[in-house]
């Protein structure tokens, strides 16, 4: 037998009804309410004409919604596909075709962007609209509250649920498109089990250890529409806890930690120092307002947290666990590290998951103080690969001498105790709060602005969110560049985080004879050039 989520979240909605599901601004779901409501949206869908492993598009907030709609898809033994709702029109019609969305649950937020997009969508069979109070249900639309209130059994209609049955995550990655990672449901489970069970699916044994343990109360900070936030409330709701979700739209400090104490969060979800930093600020300037004794573990993944900042969540949550994660969508189990009062915060180190290693260029392991960096690789239960791009997935998912490896890029150099030094992304892919930025995609669309004949798209370093987009841009106009004017023309063709922050006009990016641009001396010189523009 092979685990699958729907199969354990309907063991813990059967086991224990009354608990606490989901929590959202006054909004409280038990398990059995969750259990039904999600039935009722996977009849709705299966109504609609949908069959097994078709895909559901996600287009919405972190709200109940969310992972009502990942476990009606899952019921449904249906695919749910995470959608980036910074995305805009043209960004979203690649990732529905790219995924084959049949169907999409969206908040009421993106209705206008829907419509706008619906024509070049025409494999789309239902729409289910979630009233968030920003517009009324569209009539091309069904409402997604009606359909959660009538729950039929679907299980007889598909059969039961299956280990093979996918999971989509979409990513940017490093080529600037988004890419589907496809894993079966019983290697993700596996891959991302915080609970201990065995490799062999027992459901007995879930129902023994919903009887042990005290259920988690977990907040994503993250949104969930990344695989970072997704993965760890798929985790809290294996555990039979409760998934708390913030009801604002956009990261409000202090909304967070009146949300952490006013439901006794257990563990909280960061991506690095572009959340945690915004957190220690608000703890330090109000050291006495907000009491985080029973916070047990905060965890991150994604993207660099500093140890400085680990150190001091300490000082306001003692008894918590930092767990920095070294995963991807491609690969979990790389690393981790762990701080807490009792064991300092490190800098980039990181201790190998246990079917992790380093592997040089011809695929063996690096040795503990090999100075050579070399490839995290990482074995075991791992995605099938990319959707629907078969060179990308033989590139990233490697036989070596008879075992299959994810590597997903990330250069790392192992010391002499058998740890790992992070040494970043072996390309040129930018990472900013946690969000994947591809220089190219920007430089194209820079490129349509008159008068641009060249630019060079890079990321400089940013207290809060790692990197920022900064761009060197060389048009006809020289340093009467329209920085803003370009800026609202970057919008209506780029989702907001790939805009850069920094623009900095020149009249020649000054490449190469060959036409290469020194992108590491081209970086420095827009370092340079912010430090002169911030002391003016």
């Amino acid at each position: 037998m092979e685990w699958t989520f729907v199969e354990v979240w309907q063991t813990v909605a059967e086991h224990v009804p009354d608990r606490l599901a989901l929590a959202h601004g006054d909004v409280a779901l038990d398990w059995s309410c969750f259990d039904r409501r999600a039935a009722g949206i996977a009849s709705s869908l299966l109504k609609a004409g949908l069959h097994p492993q078709e895909k559901v598009a996600l287009y919405l907030h972190n709200s109940p919604a969310y992972m009502e709609s990942v476990y009606a898809s899952l019921k449904a033994r249906l695919v749910p596909v995470n959608t980036n709702y910074r995305y805009t029109g043209d960004e979203l019609v690649q990732l529905w075709t790219d995924a084959d969305a049949v169907a999409v649950i969206f908040h009421g937020a993106f209705a206008e962007q829907a419509d706008a997009v619906r024509a070049r969508c025409p494999d789309i069979k239902l729409w289910l609209f979630v009233d968030d109070g920003k517009s009324a249900c569209p009539v091309w639309a069904q409402p997604y509250e009606e359909a959660a209130q009538h729950p039929d059994e679907v299980r007889g209609i598909v059969g039961a649920p299956s280990g093979d049955d996918q999971m989509l995550i979409y990513t940017g990655g490093t080529t600037g498109l988004p890419r589907g990672v496809m894993w079966r449901q019983h290697d993700l489970y596996l891959a991302s089990n915080a609970t201990g069970d065995p490799d062999v699916a027992d459901y007995d044994h879930v129902r023994r250890r919903l009887e042990a343990n005290a259920p988690p109360v977990g907040l994503p900070a993250a949104p969930l529409m990344h695989g970072t936030g997704f993965v760890f409330a798929a985790t809290i709701l294996n555990r039979g806890g409760t998934v708390v979700t913030l009801p604002g739209i956009s990261f409000d400090v202090e909304v967070l930690l009146d949300t952490i104490v006013a439901h006794g969060v257990t563990d909280l979800c960061i991506v690095g120092d572009a959340f945690c930093r915004p957190i220690v600020d608000a703890l330090d300037r109000e050291p006495g307002r907000w009491n985080l004794g029973h916070l047990r573990v905060v965890s991150s993944s994604g993207m660099a947290w500093s140890a400085s900042v680990k150190e001091r969540v300490l000082v306001h949550a003692p008894s918590a666990l930092l767990i920095d994660f070294l995963n991807s969508s491609e690969a979990s189990g790389m690393g981790r590290s762990l701080t807490s009062n009792r064991k300092k915060a490190g800098g980039a180190r990181f201790q190998l998951g246990k079917n992790a290693c380093v592997i040089d260029d011809s695929g063996n392991p690096l040795k503990p103080g090999d100075p050579n960096p070399g490839r995290l690789a990482v074995r075991g239960h791992i995605p099938l690969g990319y959707y629907k791009d078969p060179v990308k997935t033989a590139a990233t998912f490697p036989v070596v001498d008879g075992v299959r490896y994810s590597i997903p890029g990330d250069l790392a150099t192992v010391d002499s105790d058998g740890a790992i030094t992070l040494l970043g992304r072996g390309s040129t892919s930018i990472n900013t709060g946690g969000e994947k930025v591809f220089p190219e995609e920007v430089e194209e669309a820079i490129a349509t602005w008159p008068g641009v004949y060249d630019s060079l798209v890079v990321g400089v370093p940013h207290e809060r969110f790692g990197q920022m987009v900064a761009a060197i841009v060389a048009s006809e106009h020289g340093d009467n560049l329209d920085i803003e004017g370009l800026r609202d023309h970057l919008r209506k063709r780029l989702a907001g985080h790939k805009i850069p922050r920094a623009i900095m006009p020149v009249e020649s990016i000054g490449r190469g004879p060959n036409g290469k641009a020194d992108r590491p001396g081209i970086t420095a010189r827009v370092i340079a050039w912010l430090e002169t523009e911030n002391a003016t």
